[in-house]
């Protein structure tokens, strides 16, 4: 039996996210999505932990259950910022970590911790001045149980490796305490196989999920990691645990394609230039309009840092997984109109009706099923995007790759690029009837 986890994303109390993300919202749309174990996130957040315990009304074996019996798990994010010694002097270092926290007492220990270091009131990801090493020890001090996961771990800004505030390896980061760290989490512009391509993540576990600022099926589940269990009573806090560290229940992740992500090629989105690691290695890493450095992706640190050849076929990857696209990007791009307008809601719902869920819609309907609900482009861009059949155009420097979901349809999808289609993550009234009509 197989379920789907997105164990990490942020309530309404972390910067930069929907003021409506809380338990009944994650629960509602988790469901809508298809996802079967969703994180809290911000659980040390001192009014989300509030919500927690009024919201979560059972709890068996370190799953937490809403009164309507869907289960959570408790996490948060932490953000590290602070300098390192190296050989070649101090180096400032940037790093977010995703917690996996067996039960509430738990967060109390945490809340406790780190009120010793700081504040934990003004974000749900607050920051700290602590080494990465430091840190893991002390969590292990709190309670042995807690896991932790280097969060999106190639990103530039905040990634373990990533090329602005990162390491080029775990065991600089993390030290005598690397035997604690059991997973990386891929993030949106790396993939199975890329990290493959690094020795020091071979003997880890690769993580997916969405790291969701807001409550939107385009959002929430983006990506997501499978367990595979004989029954729910076996979707327990340790077997989640028991599966990231030894691979048993451990099934794969869904991705998607890297190039999709919005870091995955080098580049300076305010020059509009973008730029993969040969095109970036002939200018020195130099933006050719401002001559400023450019915005070092993900793709150029792994080739920088690799030391083994990529696998060369998906079966030969480390790990099973689906590459998909949320069904709302594909909509948008075949429509030619905005995510969270009524146009692409009204075809949502419309697919919608003949799946169990989302997930069950990208995953499981085919092109008959499909057509008798959409029109033909759809049903054939969302058989493509299961069939790792799209090309993209990469993102690069904060701005997202452009899937070319029909071959015949990319230079349209290129020039869309350059026009910058708004995509809003506001508040949609347009989606509320279809989402009656749904449940």
């Amino acid at each position: 039996m197989k379920f789907i986890a997105d164990l990490h994303i942020h309530s309404r109390y972390s910067r930069a996210c929907s003021k409506d993300l809380g338990i009944d919202t994650l629960e509602k749309w988790a469901r809508i999505k298809g996802i079967d174990l969703i994180g809290t996130g911000d659980a040390q957040h001192p009014e989300y932990f509030k919500e927690l315990k009024e919201k979560l009304v059972r709890e068996e074996k370190g799953i937490y259950y809403t009164k309507t019996g869907f289960p959570f798990l408790l996490t948060t994010e932490i953000s590290l910022i602070y300098s390192q010694e190296e050989n070649d002097g101090k180096k400032g270092r940037r790093i977010h970590l995703v917690l996996l926290i067996p039960n509430l007492e738990t967060i109390n220990k945490l809340q406790s911790y780190l009120l010793n270091k700081g504040r934990i009131d003004y974000d749900g990801r607050p920051i700290f001045k602590i080494s990465c090493r430091d840190f893991v020890k002390s969590m292990k001090e709190l309670d042995e149980r807690i896991e932790i996961i280097p969060a999106h771990a190639w990103t530039p800004w905040f990634g373990i490796y990533g090329s602005k505030g990162g390491f080029d390896s775990l065991k600089k980061a993390f030290g005598d305490q690397l035997k604690h760290i059991h997973a990386i989490e891929t993030g949106i512009s790396s993939d199975i196989e890329m990290n493959d391509a690094i020795s020091e993540n071979n003997n880890l576990r690769y993580v997916s999920f969405s790291d969701a600022h807001s409550f939107w099926p385009w959002r929430l589940g983006r990506e997501a990691t499978i367990f595979e269990f004989k029954n729910k009573e076996e979707l327990t806090y340790d077997n989640i645990i028991k599966a990231i560290k030894t691979g048993e229940g451990f099934w794969g992740t869904i991705e998607v394609e890297p190039s999709y992500g919005k870091y995955h090629y080098d580049g300076h989105r305010a020059c509009g230039i973008v730029m993969n690691p040969e095109e970036t290695k002939k200018n020195n890493g130099i933006c050719p309009v401002c001559k400023k450095p450019l915005t070092i992706g993900v793709h150029s640190r792994i080739v920088e840092l690799q030391d083994k050849p990529f696998p060369k076929k998906k079966d030969e990857a480390s790990q099973k997984y689906y590459k998909l696209l949320p069904l709302h990007e594909i909509l948008s791009m075949i429509l030619k109109k905005g995510l969270n307008t009524k146009a692409v809601w009204d075809e949502y719902w419309k697919i919608m009706k003949i799946g169990k869920n989302e997930f069950d819609i990208l995953l499981n309907k085919n092109y008959e099923e499909l057509i008798k609900v959409t029109s033909p482009s759809i049903a054939k861009a969302i058989i493509n995007v299961r069939e790792e059949k799209v090309t993209y155009s990469a993102g690069y420097d904060g701005v997202y790759g452009v899937p070319h979901l029909l071959r015949e349809e990319k230079e349209e999808l290129e020039e869309r690029k350059t026009k910058n289609v708004k995509r809003t993550d506001s508040k949609s009234k347009q989606n509320q009837k279809g989402l009656v009509d749904y449940l």
